[in-house]
């Protein structure tokens, strides 16, 4: 089987390789922790997650690194306007951000490196830039020149001239060029700083991706992924340090990219004040169906989030569970093969997930009105092809029971439930089916020749 993946760099959809026959590495960008995050922050994570999870199934190494950025400005920010040190501020929320993205069913990376230990390890790059001729002091701070690297704005696909139009750039007289971006900057006694050869300061952004990569994952790595807000200017700039402080060395041989989030259609922005926090929706909504929702729309995709969105995946969620439940006495085959799955295949397609579901609501129903060993294959691919996408794992009546305490039942809830008690009366199970009838008629179901009314 062969994985295709988009690489942003080629703006192709390539065959993937590895540099090492049956070895991966991956490197997706991580948060910057002084805050809460919100639903973008969750899209990379799950999309990622979900290519982690395929490319287990076809490498026996797969390394999957995610760093917390936990020296920022605005985390300096966070801390001095709640007086707390910025240590317990960064720590308290990257705590947060792991349970936020457990609860969606994320797989833990197999290295969550941490910017602030590895600052040794940047300052040794730096050094290795300003060797080579790729970096410069003025007036305590390091910069990288631009204009020394050749082939600078390929990943963005812009000129130098269009990247300093469209990037916020601090302009300033001791910058060589005003897109230089800086390595190093100097930091006040009251500021959090590390001694260097140049001076008490601390790294710039873009540098800890590169130097975290380096000492975790060598000077090349198969994958990079991020949402496309990074692409430029953290990724360019990444991409350049990388480059520049290997001697021409490839950086990243497929980079990936997932698309933005709007917000009832309108793009995610602090401006718009329309941003959704994690934990806020988590209030309202399991985090299976945040995920769900998440893979509803192709990776590459803008997405758009909605109550009515959510509400449809916890209605579909509510379906898929129903049918499972109805068939909780077939037995799971835990060795089925999925070279034949079209779920499998669509995710070797660049992650297709809206193919990928559209074939799990076929085996559903194929699945419903099979029965013996038949009834078992379909199950059995069902689940195993989800577990790729990270749902339809948690036990159906536990699902199903949790959603019934928080409200009335839904209809399709209802309908799941009518057609189970249906069936167990078919098979003769008819003490199954009483209990049903009995639940039903608890929560105000009326069951009528024609079908159920609500009491």
């Amino acid at each position: 089987m062969t994985l295709f993946v988009y690489n942003s760099y080629t703006g192709t959809k390539e065959a993937f390789e590895p540099i090492k026959p049956d070895t991966v590495t991956m490197y997706v960008c991580g948060p910057t922790v002084y805050n809460r995050v919100h639903i973008g922050n969750a899209r990379p994570v799950v999309v990622f997650d979900t290519l982690y999870r395929v490319l287990k199934t076809l490498y026996s190494s797969v390394i999957y690194a995610r760093n917390i950025t936990d020296i920022d400005d605005k985390i300096m920010a966070a801390a001095k306007a709640g007086g707390e040190t910025i240590a317990a501020i960064s720590s308290r929320y990257a705590t947060a951000y792991f349970d936020d993205m457990a609860e969606l069913n994320n797989l833990p990376p197999d290295i969550i490196p941490y910017a602030t230990d590895h600052v040794g390890e940047m300052v040794a790059m730096i050094q290795t830039l300003i060797d080579k001729g790729h970096a410069y002091e003025a007036e305590s701070h390091i910069l990288f020149d631009v204009k020394s690297m050749s082939g600078y704005g390929k990943l963005a696909k812009r000129s130098l001239e269009d990247m300093l139009a469209g990037a916020r750039v601090d302009v300033a007289d001791y910058k060589k060029y005003a897109g230089d971006f800086v390595l190093w900057k100097p930091s006040t006694d009251e500021e959090p700083g590390w001694d260097s050869p140049w001076g008490r300061g601390r790294p710039g952004w873009h540098l800890e991706c590169s130097a975290m990569i380096e000492k975790h994952l060598g000077n090349t790595i198969d994958i990079h992924g991020g949402g496309i807000d990074l692409q430029f200017p953290h990724h360019e700039n990444e991409l350049a340090q990388s480059t520049c402080a290997h001697d021409g060395e490839p950086f990243v041989r497929y980079w990936m990219h997932n698309a933005y989030i709007n917000i009832d259609g309108e793009k995610m922005s602090k401006s718009l004040g329309n941003f959704r926090m994690v934990k806020d929706l988590l209030d309202h909504y399991p985090g299976e169906v945040l995920r769900f929702s998440i893979l509803s729309a192709h990776y590459r995709s803008e997405l758009n989030f909605s109550a009515d969105a959510l509400d449809s995946a916890q209605k579909t969620l509510d379906n898929l569970y129903g049918v499972l439940r109805s068939v909780e006495t077939t037995d799971v085959d835990p060795v089925i093969e999925l070279s034949d799955s079209k779920v499998y295949k669509a995710l070797l397609d660049d992650l297709n997930t809206p193919i990928a579901i559209r074939e799990i609501h076929a085996l559903a129903k194929a699945m419903k009105s099979a029965s013996g060993e038949t009834q078992q294959r379909l199950k059995s691919e069902l689940l195993k092809s989800a577990a790729l996408m990270g749902i339809l794992q948690q036990d159906p009546d536990e699902w199903l029971m949790v959603k019934a305490g928080e409200g009335d039942l839904s209809d399709i809830e209802v309908e799941n439930q009518v057609v189970e008690m249906q069936q167990a009366r078919q098979q003769k199970d008819y003490k199954h089916a009483d209990d049903i009838r009995d639940r039903l008629q608890q929560r105000g179901i009326i069951l009528t020749r024609d079908g159920w009314k609500r009491g």
